[in-house]
């Protein structure tokens, strides 16, 4: 028997599933890592500047690759290398010394003064001298035991896949601090290594994402998951260290959390990242490893947005 429903209801319930279907399509509107456009302020505090020592504490038991990666990405911060290979480290760090023009704006400064990174001390502690569980009674030993006391170096401690720092994997992935006061207060900066507590939160786009869309899983560029995260880690500490290094510089939000040059931006890795999508990358069609700077003797790494304070807005190598 013929149907007496009009035409127009027929194709109503296939009008209502359409407007389902784009409705869950993926938007990058709605979708945007940095769903606001981020500001930080300046509050007039001293940044670094004209050279930055590194006192390095390896803690726990670490494999060559992830010394050796780590140490070629603080070479590369001042290094220009070979012209023909573009996007750089160095690019990216300059980045991070603009902020000396914005900081000292009153002073005319019209062009960032280099700021020279280098390696002067280095520790290690594979017997785990203080636990597997670092919590923050532990880290005015551990930061005098990095630096052997002086006051003239960044203390910055690496910890291996079997140990747990307390406030990271929490959102952290990597923290900066000052401990002491007066002339005797020291900087220091902690960066876990996320291969067994949280590879989740820490090592993506090299692994899963624990929460939120699941986009495309990346290769490491130095073909080790763990250094690689390091890398991003503490290049992201490094970047606020530098340019709010006693909570009194750039930054935004409260002094107890705030958002700063590189997690301002964080998940950005390139142009039209959204939540799940890192952005433009490159990948080495040799190693199969994702990247956006090259370093040096052919390294290459997977490196965050930071926020530019010329633009005032989260700025990438790609």
């Amino acid at each position: 028997m013929a149907s007496s429903l009009p035409k127009n209801s027929l194709l109503l319930p296939i009008a209502v599933t359409l407007i389902l279907l784009l409705l869950l399509l993926p938007q990058a509107s709605s979708k945007r890592v940095t769903t606001h456009r981020p500001i930080l302020t300046n509050h007039h505090g001293p940044i670094l500047t004209k050279k930055v020592n590194l006192a390095i504490l390896w803690y726990g038991r670490f494999g060559r690759t992830h010394k050796s990666v780590i140490r070629s990405f603080v070479k590369s911060l001042n290094n220009n290398g070979n012209a023909n290979l573009v996007p750089k480290v160095s690019t990216w760090w300059r980045t991070v010394e603009s902020y000396q023009v914005a900081a000292f704006r009153k002073r005319r400064v019209r062009r960032s003064p280099a700021l020279r990174v280098k390696v002067v001390r280095q520790v290690t502690d594979n017997n785990y001298s203080v636990g597997k569980i670092i919590t923050q009674d532990f880290v005015g030993g551990l930061v005098n035991k990095t630096t052997g006391g002086s006051t003239s170096s960044v203390a910055v401690i690496f910890t291996s896949r079997q140990v747990t720092v307390q406030g990271l994997c929490m959102g952290k992935c990597s923290q900066h601090g000052v401990i002491g006061a007066g002339p005797s207060k020291k900087l220091y900066i902690i960066v876990g290594n996320p291969e067994s507590e949280c590879p989740g939160t820490c090592a993506w786009p090299f692994h899963k994402a624990d929460f939120g869309p699941q986009g495309v899983i990346y290769q490491p560029p130095n073909r080790n998951l763990g250094a690689d995260a390091m890398v991003i880690s503490f290049a992201s500490a490094l970047a606020g260290t530098v340019t709010n290094p006693f909570n009194t510089g750039f930054y935004q939000g409260p002094k107890s959390d705030p958002l700063e040059a590189a997690t301002a931006c964080a998940g950005i890795f390139g142009t039209g990242a959204y939540h799940g999508y890192t952005g433009k990358i490159r990948v080495d069609p040799h190693t199969g490893g994702c990247f956006n700077a090259h370093g040096v003797k052919g390294k290459k790494f997977l490196l965050p947005a930071v926020w530019n304070p010329m633009t005032r807005s989260c700025w990438t190598t790609m």
